[in-house]
């Protein structure tokens, strides 16, 4: 009896060393997260060079548990197709400009009146603060987490007819824009035949002309190669195009708050650098294109800036005279 009872005192202490052991609670595991960002341009484009940054800076802040894997040349769709992707959570990530996004928030339409933003420097502060956070997050109704705004840049246009100087060098000139009604109106009001179409068909509709012509920040037209089959570009600077890197709401939300800060200030930096990226090469880039053979004529903005001036009649309603004057600064 004796040798029982010793037998089930040791039993009980083991069973209780083994309760106690087990009832510590051992580290949760940090959930790893592989991003996939969709946007439409070529790997060596801002866009590329930007997202190989953000890349590079999340994989660190975030000790390796974030992972963003880039797809360019519009391997998961147009800018479009990649944002309605992000709002139902088939595409992580995008990169985008914020040309389709109107039909997702009107407010962005401000972003694309002609001429509203005449420095970028000065715009910054706008885009990066109070203004540009509200707009951002205007897209949660969709589904969608507005991060930063990176840049795309100021557009200008190139054709394959004709030098552009006034307004009226561009009647009857069909141009690509992107599915944007301030785009579209705003060359229809300038005398031209606008004509919406996804990038990815771009360059072969210029070759083949189809289209006579497109508008693009420097940079584009460059990495895009659009030199070989447009002659001429003009220096309009007419719409300053931000881009917007936006990911799928609920997803971010799964994210832990130290994986959350992680990515945001990866965000913060990688834009910063995209940006500065853009700014160093526009200043070799018309030298570039000219010794590629285009002709570059720089056009009297304050001319093209009058003829356009009805668009923000037409607009001022679904935007808001107070945004507009926001925006403008």
């Amino acid at each position: 009896m004796k040798k029982i009872l010793a037998v089930l005192t040791v039993l009980l202490l083991v069973g209780s060393l083994l309760f106690a052991g087990g009832s510590k609670e051992k580290p949760a595991e940090v959930k790893k997260f592989t991003l996939r960002v969709g946007h439409t341009l070529t790997d060596d484009s801002h866009y590329g060079v930007g997202l190989a940054k953000l890349a590079e800076l999340v994989k660190q802040k975030s000790n390796g548990t974030i992972e963003v894997q880039a797809f360019g040349n519009s391997k998961l769709g147009n800018e479009r197709d990649l944002i309605e992707g992000v709002s139902l959570g088939t595409v992580e990530m995008c990169l985008s400009s914020t040309g389709p996004l109107p039909n997702f928030s009107k407010a962005f339409m401000v972003f694309d009146l002609p001429f509203i933003v005449q420095d970028r420097n000065k715009f910054y502060p706008i885009l990066d603060g109070e203004t540009g956070q509200k707009m951002l997050e205007a897209l949660g109704s969709k589904g969608i987490k507005g991060v930063v705004f990176f840049e795309n840049g100021f557009r200008h246009i190139t054709n394959s007819k004709r030098p552009i100087n006034v307004p009226d060098d561009l009647k009857g000139l069909k141009i690509r824009l992107m599915e944007n009604p301030v785009h579209l109106e705003t060359f229809r009001v300038l005398g031209a035949n606008p004509s919406p179409m996804a990038f990815g068909e771009l360059f072969t509709a210029l070759q083949q002309k189809v289209m006579d012509g497109q508008e693009n920040p420097l940079l584009i037209i460059k990495t895009s190669k659009f030199y070989e089959v447009q002659k001429y570009l003009a220096l309009t600077g007419h719409f300053y195009s931000p881009a917007v890197l936006m990911i799928n709401e609920k997803l971010f939300k799964s994210m832990s708050p130290d994986q959350q800060k992680a990515f945001q200030s990866a965000a913060a930096e990688a834009r910063d650098f995209e940006r500065n990226f853009i700014i160093e090469n526009e200043k070799k880039l018309v030298d570039e294109l000219k010794s590629l053979g285009m002709e570059v004529t720089t056009p009297d903005k304050a001319v093209f800036q009058k003829a356009a001036a009805p668009v923000y009649t037409k607009f001022e309603g679904d935007i808001g005279k107070e945004l507009i004057q926001k925006v403008r600064g």
